[in-house]
């Protein structure tokens, strides 16, 4: 059965809105990241420390791919977001399907390039050797999946600007579980190591994009085929909001390769224990990504119907929710550093990597969390540079400064921590200019159009009924 649209978030006790959306995210999540862990688990188990380096390496890079992806589906679920929050199914539609065109587009043509230079950003990475050739035979098998990737990620938003926050999971929750599955048997069994968990990869993606279409066309009608004056007319809003969400969004992995290339000089035990940080820290703190993306279909609702002080409230509740879980899960952490050595059978140099990151670094992922939020409320209410610029001060100036001095005088220990301090200042920076953009956006947008006016009277695309796919 098709369903049609309603502002679902426009009512009710935002702070139920955000639990919901972020709970059922976080299971979604957290399972796929999950799930990387249990790759790199494999990996580890083959005996070899160049394999879990070059999972490290790849992942560095694809990490660039992924936050273009997700920079480009932040525009879609914004737009569809705020026409739905105005009562215009029928522009939901249109964007809906303008988005995943566009962003097939740019992300075949970004992994094509990806493609073709993976061996030289690899090794400026400070790959070298048999690392090196795993590495990018690694990225030469999963980079041609991104755009799949991509396209399921843009159908999960859709679905979370809808508000079907479960089938939302289901999207990332499916293709979780096919990897848990089949990683064991293409790994082992079939005695192709990483080389079958880059395959097991490819997999998931193609389950990921197949769920994600179902529940956008099959069950809400949400996506319109784009006719060429549709994607006109609505590519300037979407990369207006995509391209600087791209850009804040590459300034974490621009600062990931810099903390990447820094640990790298420390040799091969350094950048596996940092490719373990770099799987326990999202599911550690899958809750806090979940938030991130999970509040924009809020924000973006209540915007598009004018109701700003639901967005105040739901940015404040939003902010508590990251105070409370991240002091939790730092204490855990700190509590279980020595277990969580344990299962990657992690020793030396590494083992001690690990434990310092759990009881001295994870609690800087406060403030982390904190940017996050405020750069979704920048992103879905019109001020994308602001994200942007926030971003890219964190990852650069909170970022370089810190990891080098730290790497200098205190080892690598001292890489990891410079990066966590750098995370104190803008954090708290972006909350306060966060509240003030929001009193200056109600100041600017009184109150407008009531949710009931016909969808006519908003949309230029609403002259007669949107043909949907399926």
């Amino acid at each position: 059965m098709v369903e049609t649209q309603t502002a679902k978030f426009v009512t009710g006790p935002t702070l139920r809105h955000v639990l919901t959306m972020t709970g059922t995210a976080s299971v979604g999540l957290m399972a796929v990241f999950f799930v990387d862990v249990l790759n790199l688990l494999y990996i580890s188990m083959l005996g070899q420390q160049q394999l879990a380096a070059a999972i490290g390496y790849s992942g560095t890079l694809m990490f660039f791919l992924t936050s273009v992806a997700i920079g480009l589906s932040i525009a879609t679920t914004a737009q569809v977001s705020r026409s739905l929050g105005k009562g215009d199914t029928y522009m939901a539609a249109q964007l809906g399907g303008a988005g995943l065109a566009l962003m097939g587009a740019t992300m075949t043509i970004l992994s094509i390039a990806m493609m073709i230079y993976a061996r030289p950003l690899t090794a400026l990475l400070g790959a070298t050797g048999e690392t090196l050739d795993i590495s990018v035979r690694f990225l030469h098998i999963v980079i041609p999946s991104m755009p799949i990737m991509a396209l399921g990620m843009s159908a999960a938003g859709l679905l979370r600007a809808k508000g079907d926050a479960k089938r939302a999971m289901y999207v990332t929750l499916v293709a979780a579980a096919v990897t848990a599955a089949l990683d064991p048997l293409f790994i082992f069994v079939f005695n192709l190591g990483i080389d079958g968990a880059a395959i097991v990869t490819v997999i998931s993606r193609l389950m990921l994009l197949g769920v994600g279409l179902y529940g956008t066309i099959r069950v809400h009608n949400m996506v319109a085929v784009p006719t060429k004056d549709t994607l006109r007319v609505s590519a300037q809003p979407y990369f207006a909001i995509g391209l600087p969400a791209v850009m804040t969004q590459l300034a974490t992995p621009v600062g990931n390769a810099w903390v990447t290339s820094e640990i790298a000089t420390f040799g091969d035990a350094a950048v596996a224990g940092w490719a373990i940080i770099g799987r326990i820290t999202p599911v550690a703190f899958g809750a806090i990504f979940a938030l991130s993306g999970a509040v924009g279909p809020i924000l973006g609702q209540n915007f598009g119907a004018s109701r700003f002080d639901r967005i105040q409230q739901t940015m404040r509740d939003s902010f508590v929710v990251v105070v409370i879980y991240v002091l939790i899960v730092w204490l855990l952490l700190a509590l279980f550093r020595n277990q969580i050595s344990d299962i990657f059978g992690a020793t030396g140099a590494t083992r001690d990597f690990i434990s310092f990151y759990c009881v001295f670094v994870a609690g800087s992922f406060l403030f982390n969390g904190m940017l996050f939020v405020a750069n979704a409320a920048f992103n879905n209410l019109g001020f994308p540079l602001y994200s942007t610029l926030s971003n890219w001060g964190r990852s650069t100036l909170g970022v370089i400064p810190f990891v080098s001095l730290g790497a200098s005088w205190y080892g690598l220990n001292g890489a990891i921590g410079g990066s966590g301090l750098g995370a104190v200042v803008f954090g708290i920076v972006s909350v306060i200019v966060c509240f003030r953009v929001l009193k200056d956006l109600e100041k600017r947008n009184p109150p407008e159009t009531p949710l009931d006016i016909p969808a006519s009277a908003n949309s230029p695309f609403s002259t007669g009924k949107a043909a949907t796919l399926g």
